[in-house]
């Protein structure tokens, strides 16, 4: 029998039966498949149950492993299914694209005119087989050609729900196709080397099968001459690379997450291939789940509605089966209530889906992947596409090496795990985390593998290697912190050297100022995660010295923007103060803080800000505070200047205006006073400040604010004034549809 050549779409189920009907018609004694043939020792992993799709051979260059390209299968991919045929019936197999060690090769030398000998391809970044740079689209060009402005629509109807193969006829139409579009050079080169690799197997077998995608099948069926694709390959690079299987996500093989030969619908196509009968039906009821799941109330009756619906909507448009337009639609307008949101919740969770495959135990990996995946079981932590929330109690061990372990692949830029916002948890015993596997986190888990071969060793060599880089005292307290939350015992010596070194030659306060928060945090909670963290003392009480003894200077003819850095910086200071247990480091700080108040020079918005620091700490009481008020909002005073002092005074709540009505009163007699020509300026500043505060506190303020209406005396006001009721009519018409229209004489 001559060899057969099946051109497919990469991820179509339709194609993926087809595959496997001709390949047991054929019976070949090979199978050559579109892919890099640096893989070919992976393909016995195929028959292993532990290799559970969508998955992806990971590519790597191994001097640069952020050079790295991905080859996704998924279950109803037409080269998995063959792959999987060929394996399960002893079929050798052959990857025959061209080598990825050409794509990740060195630069080429130059000749002596300054030319390279070669030419260095491009790293594909992603799935070789669509790029941006070729030519035409042409299952896009072949949805044109039939009339249908979508080209996935068209692929479903001839292909996808048709029962008989169509490789001839998609063949016939890609060499149309291809003789009138011009030629991508990338396209040439790779082809160049399959028809090479062919040749090579005609010498050994007759009965050949060749699966690839069908843009490919014309040039390797049309007849070129040896030392034409002899010539295209001369004086290639290679570089040195390195594969393995990972897991993937149906999410990342969705075309609009960048994947250039996705589909936007890997789940509906994964239940395409997956359902022999009853699609729609059995899509339907799955929809439904989704939807009971969010307590969405959907019955056996909608269900039959929705199936009827999407039926006759098929038939309409002269589909040969309800494809997934007509069930969306049918779905949206049935069990979804015509909600628009109902219908996004089915697409993601059904039309995109959140599978996540998996690899066996046993796969040629990375230490430190290795390492990853032994601790992920131990821990009982399995990576998921879906997002979900961990809550850890760091007084029970597991959790706290649950939370060490994410921390440290946070140093390692592999953030499986993001604290959730406004919970930074080391001050409690509690962490709430967001947790989501992403397919490329295998790429960083190559890369980090340059640090070391366990989590541990290579979160402790990279933080180690950031501290003796770091140019501020700033990132060497971050880093510190960083070993606090790692627990990264052996990065403490040399993070806090870099940190005596940084303290020692730096003296911009607010650098020291943005440095002792961390410190402050390290030092008050290494208890509750266990962590020593002596020595810390002596530092943190230096630097806070160093702040005090410079915070004067700092703090003069400041502009808009230094006044809230210095603002920023302060509030930072005062609350890493209060974490520590030293009274005498907290009476130099506030003894600090009321000498810098009384300073008349300084901008509006930090001694605002110093005055509401000393009223909280109990240095200034209620009348004095209103005293420094009274003076700042008096005529004399620049509307923005005083407006400048009422936001830092009150930035960051407003319970003191709800409770204390004398200051309320002072401030809304000041605003009211404000001149007309002056409120422009003052408008963003107040706008700015009042806006931080909660919808309950602005509430409370502007009841206050409202007076007597607010109280018994406005209920028992009943007079109404009919004239201005009337005046509201026109206006609420206009919102309710209806034309209201009012007499003069009303």
């Amino acid at each position: 029998m001559p060899e057969r050549f099946y051109g497919v779409r990469h991820h179509g189920p339709g194609s993926a039966r087809a595959v496997v009907r001709e390949l047991a018609a054929q019976q070949p004694e090979i199978l050559l498949v579109e892919g890099p043939p640096e893989a070919d020792e992976l393909v016995r992993w195929v028959a292993d149950g532990g290799l559970e799709p969508p998955v992806a051979l990971l590519g790597y260059a191994v001097d640069d492993p952020g050079r790295a390209a991905f080859w996704p299968f998924a279950v109803f991919s037409p080269e998995w299914q063959a792959i999987r045929w060929a394996v399960a019936r002893g079929v050798p197999v052959r990857f025959f694209d061209l080598p990825y060690a050409f794509r990740v090769a060195p630069p080429a030398p130059r000749d002596p005119a300054g030319q390279p000998d070669a030419e260095v391809l491009p790293d594909p970044g992603g799935d070789p087989e669509v790029r941006a740079g070729r030519p035409v689209d042409p299952i896009g060009e072949l949805a044109a050609a039939a009339g249908y402005d979508d080209p996935e629509r068209w692929w479903e109807d001839v292909v996808e729900h048709r029962g008989a193969p169509v490789f001839e006829a998609i063949a016939e139409a890609m060499t149309a196709i291809r003789e009138g579009a011009p030629e991508d050079p990338d396209d040439l080169l790779r082809e160049a080397h399959m028809r090479t690799v062919l040749r090579e197997v005609r010498r050994k077998h007759e009965n050949i099968a060749v699966v690839c995608g069908a843009w490919h099948v014309p040039a390797l069926t049309r007849r070129v001459a040896v030392k034409d694709d002899a010539a295209l390959l001369k004086g290639r690079r290679k570089g040195k690379v390195a594969f393995t299987w990972v897991p993937w996500t149906y999410g990342r093989l969705a075309s609009w997450s960048g994947y250039g030969a996705g589909v936007r619908s890997p789940g509906w196509y994964h239940h395409l291939f997956t359902s022999a009968d009853s699609v729609v039906p059995r899509w339907l009821v799955d929809a439904a789940g989704v939807l009971r799941a969010e307590g969405v109330p959907t019955s056996s009756a909608h269900l039959i509605e929705a199936t009827r619906l999407a039926e006759a909507l098929a038939a309409l448009r002269g589909r040969p089966l309800a494809g997934l337009a007509e069930v969306t639609e049918a779905a949206e307008a049935v069990l979804c209530d015509g909600e628009p949101l109902r219908t996004e919740l089915i697409a993601r969770k059904l039309v995109v889906g959140e599978r996540l495959g998996a690899v066996p135990d046993e796969m040629p990996a990375v230490p430190l992947a290795k390492d990853l995946a032994a601790q992920q079981r131990t821990l009982r932590l399995k990576p998921e596409a879906t997002e979900r929330t961990l809550e850890l109690d760091l007084r029970k061990d597991i959790d706290l090496r649950r939370s060490r372990l994410l921390h440290r692949l946070r140093t390692l830029d592999v953030p499986w795990g993001q604290p959730a916002a406004g919970r930074r948890g080391t001050g409690t015993f509690r962490e709430e985390w967001t947790l989501r596997w992403q397919p490329e986190f295998a790429v960083r888990l190559v890369e980090g593998g340059m640090w070391g071969t366990t989590v541990l060793a290579a979160a402790t060599a990279r933080v180690v290697r950031r501290a003796r880089a770091a140019e501020s005292l700033a990132e060497v307290t971050a880093l510190l912190e960083t070993c606090l939350l790692a627990e990264l015992g052996e990065a403490y010596p040399a993070v806090l050297a870099a940190l005596d070194t940084r303290a020692a030659l730096d003296a911009d306060v607010h650098h020291l100022m943005a440095a002792l928060p961390a410190l402050a945090r390290t030092m008050r909670y290494g208890d509750v995660r266990r962590t020593d963290v002596a020595g810390l003392a002596t530092v943190t009480g230096s630097l806070l010295k160093r702040i005090c003894a410079g915070l004067p200077s700092a703090a003069g003819s400041l502009s808009d923007d230094a006044a809230k850095q210095l603002r920023d910086g302060m509030d930072g200071v005062h609350q890493a103060v209060s974490l520590l247990a030293d009274p005498d480091l907290r009476e130099l700080w506030l003894a600090t803080v009321g000498s810098l108040a009384q300073r008349p020079d300084l901008h509006g918005l930090p001694a605002g800000r110093l005055t509401r620091l000393l009223l909280d700490a109990g240095r200034w009481d209620a009348a004095e505070v209103r005293r420094r008020l009274r003076l700042q909002l008096t005529v004399g005073t620049p509307p923005a200047h005083a407006a400048a002092w009422v936001e830092g005074f009150l930035a960051g709540g407003g319970l003191l205006l709800v409770h204390d009505d004398a200051l309320l009163g002072l401030v809304d007699d000041w605003l009211a006073d404000v001149p007309a020509e002056a409120f422009d300026d003052v408008l963003p500043l107040l706008r700015r400040t009042f806006g931080t505060f909660e919808a309950g506190e602005r509430r409370a303020i502007g009841e206050r604010v409202a007076g007597p209406r607010a109280g018994a005396a406005a209920a028992a006001d009943t007079t109404l004034d009919e004239r201005r009721a009337l005046a509201v009519l026109p206006v609420l018409g206009a919102l309710l549809g209806h034309d209201i229209r009012v007499r003069e004489d009303a």
